[in-house]
């Protein structure tokens, strides 16, 4: 049988064209799972969705549930000479604080040398420096044939504790020298140059280090440093000006109802993600439904967390979130009783921090959402579960996809090879149509 390189042309019919309707007809078995895909990939979306507003409200509960959240304290200053940092450990309290005099560093310089010339020409030299704290002097070596410069640098590359630098007068270059640390002890004591031609100190230029005296709530407290850490306990007192100021220390009650606010903020955004999730309605006929409707997992984990927040914490003090001012609607969503929880953080801060950070022996509500939570967006957890349990179906349904396109594909290559012969047999059959024909003719 003769072949046909293009369908139709042996036969005169248009069997391209029945081919691509056939062809067309076997692709619409790709359209319910093309449509099952879709879906899958709007389910996993939504999933997406549910675990990241649940993981906010993981994040804004690890927040609350650190007890040195409510042990932060903030310090306030009135006044120009005084910065102050609290620390957890600062009692809260009012303190009045005159700086009288700041703590500054020692200082002395040589007299005028030209820069250039050589002071200790073809031999070693040394210097000796001591200062207060025990009088003992270090010793300094400086290398043969030095100039200014290079026993500025041989100072300071000791451990001698001053530093050196080189300053033009006017008509000369002086070495100048400064003590590291401020304070009396740290003061220059004795400077003895050994071997070092034309270098002497100028008494003139001599600077003594003194430390800093201030007042706190009348007690004298004298401080080699401008840092003061000691005058109130845990907090850091920076001088940075004489005058009188006042520092107070106080708990840092914005911090702490700042973490409330995110902590009720995320769950209530949960809550609204969930109520898209699951929505429902009918308008004008027209049905409009969430992408996780009626899912199990959703609603059993908005269930459980919901019944974490409304739990009771301990016997004593604050025991349930409406204690303190925390109530939930008819909508399931949290409300703040702004005179109420300012209350609560006046007057009962223990009692808050065990309601939602817990003690060493129970975990407050904050502690239990923490854990409900962790639970749930574990490896293990039921979210993780439904999210793998749609991503396997997913997977599923790409397998079936390629397995009907590979049969769409044999029973169009069927269908093409069955019209080829079709295609072959016609123009036989019109070949020795045509033959009969002109024979009968001729007779």
């Amino acid at each position: 049988m003769a072949s046909i390189s293009s369908l139709g042309v042996g036969s005169g019919l248009d069997l391209n064209g029945l081919l691509d309707q056939l062809q067309e007809a076997e692709q619409q078995k790709l359209v319910p799972i093309q449509q099952q895909q879709a879906e899958q990939e709007t389910k996993i979306s939504a999933y997406g969705q549910l675990q990241s507003a649940l993981s906010e409200v993981q994040s804004s509960a690890s927040d609350l549930n650190d007890p040195e959240l409510f042990n932060s304290v903030t310090s306030n200053v009135e006044g120009d000479g005084v910065e102050a940092a609290a620390t957890p450990d600062a009692p809260p309290g009012r303190y009045n604080v005159d700086v009288e005099r700041m703590a500054t560093a020692s200082s002395i310089a040589t007299q005028g040398v030209d820069q250039e010339a050589i002071l200790n020409a073809g031999a070693e030299a040394s210097l000796d420096v001591a200062l207060n704290n025990d009088g003992t002097p270090t010793n300094i070596t400086v290398d043969a044939d030095s100039t200014l410069g290079d026993v500025r640098d041989a100072i300071n590359e000791s451990d001698a504790g001053v530093s050196a630098s080189i300053v033009f007068d006017g008509n000369q270059h002086r070495l100048a020298l400064a003590s590291k640390e401020t304070g009396q002890q740290a003061a220059i004591d004795t400077v003895a140059f050994n071997g070092l031609d034309g270098l002497a100190l100028d008494d003139a230029t001599k600077i003594e280090g003194q430390d800093a005296k201030l007042n706190v709530n009348g007690i004298e407290i004298n401080s080699a440093s401008n840092q003061v850490e000691d005058a109130i306990q845990g907090t850091t007192l920076s001088l940075t000006d004489t005058g009188e100021t006042t520092v107070t220390v106080a708990r840092d009650e914005e911090s702490i109802r700042g973490a409330i606010t995110g902590f009720v903020d995320s769950y209530n955004d949960m809550k609204s993600t969930t109520a898209d999730l699951t929505s429902f309605s009918s308008e004008d006929g027209e049905t409009q439904a969430g992408d996780l409707l009626g899912d199990s997992t959703t609603r059993m984990a908005e269930s459980r967390l919901r019944s974490t927040m409304t739990e009771s914490v301990g016997e004593d003090g604050l025991q349930t979130l409406e204690d303190a001012g925390i109530s939930m609607n008819v909508d399931g969503e949290l409300e703040i009783d702004d005179e109420q929880l300012d209350e609560s953080l006046s007057t009962q801060p223990g009692a808050v921090q065990t309601l939602f950070a817990g003690t060493d022996e129970s975990a407050g509500i904050a502690g239990r959402v923490e854990e409900e939570l962790d639970t749930m967006l574990g490896a293990n957890g039921m979210v993780e579960g439904a999210v793998t349990g749609a991503e396997n179906q997913m997977d599923r349904l790409d397998e079936r996809y390629s397995s009907m396109e590979d049969s769409i594909a044999s029973t169009v290559d069927r269908y093409r090879t069955q019209f080829q012969e079709l295609d072959s047999m016609v123009s036989e059959m019109n070949q020795t149509s045509d033959y009969l024909t002109q024979q009968l003719s001729g007779m």
